[in-house]
């Protein structure tokens, strides 16, 4: 069985080959390799059973573990036939949230079937992110090439090609099952290459991780924060006033506390209430900025802060180089303490909204800017649809580079979608997190597709009469966005906001910055 590792005995370590029935075998040499690898276990009674066919799922789980890849427990299931119970549930849903594998059909992976040698082809090729071209087979060297499906062919001929696999007698069987021994052979023979070898083994660089407080204690946040990647905390403190005292100080020395034993850097959020009238008073005013400047520095040193996160939202495009004026004022003065400037942008629309954001002169200035990649339909939007499609995603942050070098570049994803109710005058629309998303699918009887263009599942439901769609944010459409921004060579990723996340979203992000590092 492929549900767990079995542990070698003392009796099995003592022997020269860890099974019985393997040696002599055309594979034996990998299937050794595969053992000390982790990737294959026994069958039981210290047999391996080479010539026994593997199932698509077990192909996959052996795959994900050649690959390093953990399985995915997704909080809502990807097909029909892989239930939550079984044992390659999460080795599946790795899989398939990272673009290795797909189904039988929209709705069935079919996981007890064995899998043929070219779909076995396809399915290596694919996890070695080589694209096969569209070649139609006229060039396979076998006698038996036209019976190699249209859609395997490129792939058989890059599996050849790459050496990864070859026909026997002059034929390949294309519709022949993979046995043991076979599958053995193509997965060694990924990790005898040095380049794949070196790659599957690096240590993986996070790159930033970082996590904004919202709505939780500070004890919550820190047991929030234990169960993630992020290494760097923005607990919401600090925020312009209508007073003398220029700021309001909610900081929390306890949580620095913490930080400092748990390795994790705080930067610490300036916000401003959304409120331009405001946030103009301070900006426009040279006296206050400087006053602001350095109580923040103050604060930095008081506090043992890594860095302060600006987070100015709702800002009149008159105060465009004031804003800019601050924000290297502020960096100027971190500096002299050893802290970080960061401020979080939204996607340039050309709109007012963000007129005020000088995007290239913000790059030059602060150490990092966040583009928050969310809010693609928002609250009060007329017009139903996704918070954060891949395409829109996608467009923003190549915008933005286009300005800002990647190195300073944070891309943000969002822990929460909406369910919108679809009416005849237009839409409105529930902010779900995660957490309530996963709640509110198990609540109906839903249909699902999957929308490969906008890189998610869209949702549909009846309730009380009304039509409701749900643009889904899981694992798979944050891997997917995820793995897009890692191409780029961003500094790292940002998430609004810590505790609205189901547990597994971590175990996929994890995957997909490991994948993609490939």
């Amino acid at each position: 069985m492929f549900g767990a590792f079995n542990s070698v005995s003392l009796a099995a370590q003592s022997t020269t080959l860890p099974f019985d029935d393997i040696k002599g075998n055309f594979a034996e040499k990998n299937i050794v390799d595969l053992v000390k690898e982790g990737v294959v276990d026994g069958t039981g009674n210290r047999k391996f059973e080479p010539n026994k066919y593997v199932t698509r799922a077990e192909f996959v789980t052996m795959t994900d573990r050649l690959f390093k890849l953990q399985p995915v427990n997704a909080d809502m299931p990807s097909f029909h036939d892989v239930s939550p119970k079984s044992w390659y549930y999460g080795w599946v849903e790795a899989a398939i949230q990272l673009g290795i594998v797909e189904g039988k059909s929209k709705t069935q992976f079919m996981p007890a079937a064995h899998i043929t040698r070219q779909e076995a082809a396809v399915l290596i090729v694919r996890a070695l992110k080589v694209d096969p071209g569209s070649d139609s087979g006229d060039r396979l060297p076998y006698a038996d090439a036209d019976q190699v499906a249209p859609w395997a062919a490129p792939y058989v001929l890059a599996a050849q090609t790459l050496g990864l696999m070859g026909g026997a007698d002059g034929k390949f069987r294309p519709t022949d099952p993979m046995t043991r021994a076979e599958t053995a052979a193509v997965l060694d023979r990924v990790l005898q290459d040095k380049v794949w070898n070196k790659a599957i083994h690096k240590a993986t660089d996070f790159g930033l991780q970082i996590g904004w407080q919202n709505g939780l204690t500070t004890s919550q946040f820190e047991e929030e924060i234990k169960g993630t990647n992020v290494n760097t905390l923005v607990p919401r403190w600090f925020f312009l006033e209508n007073n003398q005292a220029s700021l309001s100080n909610y900081a929390d020395p306890s949580l620095s506390v913490w930080a400092k034993q748990n390795h994790k850097k705080i930067w610490a959020m300036l916000g401003n209430h959304s409120d331009p009238v405001l946030t103009h008073q301070f900006l426009s005013n040279e006296a206050k900025r400087k006053t602001v400047v350095q109580q923040l520095t103050g604060y930095v040193k008081t506090y043992g802060l890594s860095g302060i996160n600006v987070d100015f939202e709702n800002v009149s495009p008159d105060d465009r180089l004031y804003l800019t004026a601050f924000i290297s004022e502020l960096s100027t003065s971190l500096h002299g303490v050893g802290a970080v400037s960061s401020i979080d942008v939204s996607p340039d629309l050309g709109t007012d909204w963000t007129e005020a954001f000088d995007y290239e002169a913000l790059g030059r200035y602060a150490d990092y800017v966040v583009l928050m990649g969310y809010d693609e339909h928002w609250a009060g939007d007329p017009v139903a649809g996704s918070v954060s499609s891949l395409p829109w995603v996608e467009s923003a942050l190549n915008r933005l580079l286009s300005v800002v070098p990647a190195s300073k570049t944070v891309l943000a994803l969002p822990f929460y979608t909406r369910d919108w109710t679809l009416k005849p005058g237009g839409a409105v629309s529930e902010e779900l997190s995660l957490i309530q998303q996963g709640h509110r699918i198990r609540s109906v009887n839903y249909n699902r597709t999957w929308d490969a263009d906008l890189g998610q599942n869209v949702l549909s439901y009846t309730r009380q009469g009304s039509q409701h769609r749900i643009w889904v944010e899981d694992g798979r459409s944050l891997s997917l966005k995820t793995m897009m921004a890692e191409k780029r060579g961003v500094a790292g990723f940002a998430y609004w906001y810590i505790g609205a996340e189901t547990p597994d979203i971590w175990t996929s992000l994890t995957n997909a910055t490991r994948y993609a590092s490939y």
